[in-house]
């Protein structure tokens, strides 16, 4: 799919550009054409290639599943959803220099619920019960299709599996992810730059739970 060495050396020339605060943006660009990337393996730079500034800031942020345990716990719901579902399907991962997982699939807005869905968030419930956080915050947005029955479905299987918390669709979730008091389950560059703590929860599940056969790090 891929010409892996190709794109190390694409992912050494731009993180070299970030680390000289160049333009992400002009520097993808000047990357991509240079290697002559197409719109996905450029995708997969963007997602997993950061300066050496952003990924140490990021790692001092991120905290092991073990840490959540009597902690308030938001969840940002299609971010881990769509990346734990990514890794159970084998679809490719890219493992960041800021060290969380992320899907390449862009699917969040054409989101659909499945039975991969179903399994994800039966190992999301069965992660927090051994893990025991305080309370527990799904947030999902809105905006995608059926996104408040989904969120209706996950408060019922929350009480079922005895988790103390909620879940809503609310037309923008960073809105309350952004400065959450507590810790944040995410994968998302921008909320995590801008929170005390995060979790990289669909990762760890993964690691858990499968091989992850499909992961690529730069």
């Amino acid at each position: 799919m891929f010409n892996l060495k190709n794109l190390q050396q694409a992912a050494e020339d731009f993180r070299y550009l970030l680390n000289r605060l160049y333009s992400r943006k002009a520097s993808l660009e000047l990357v991509g054409n240079r290697y002559q990337l197409n719109s996905d393996q450029r995708h997969l730079l963007h997602r997993g290639v950061f300066s050496n500034e952003d990924s140490q800031r990021r790692k001092a942020k991120k905290i092991p599943l073990s840490r959540i345990r009597n902690k308030e716990l938001a969840i940002d719901g299609y971010n881990v959803l769509i990346t734990l579902e990514s890794g159970l399907a084998g679809k490719l991962l890219v493992l960041g220099d800021d060290g969380f997982v992320r899907d390449i699939s862009g699917l969040s807005g054409d989101f659909k619920k499945s039975k991969t869905t179903d399994e994800a968030l039966q190992l999301i419930f069965n992660a927090l019960r051994k893990t025991t956080p305080r309370n527990t915050l799904f947030l999902f947005d809105a905006p995608i299709s059926k996104s408040g029955t989904l969120a209706q479905e996950v408060r019922h299987r929350m009480k079922q599996e005895g988790l103390p918390g909620d879940a809503q669709a609310i037309k923008v979730p960073e809105k309350i992810l952004i400065g959450f008091p507590g810790v944040v389950a995410t994968s998302d560059a921008a909320i995590i730059d801008r929170s005390e703590k995060a979790v990289d929860l669909a990762a760890t599940i993964l690691r858990q739970n499968r091989k992850l056969t499909s992961l690529i790090h730069f």
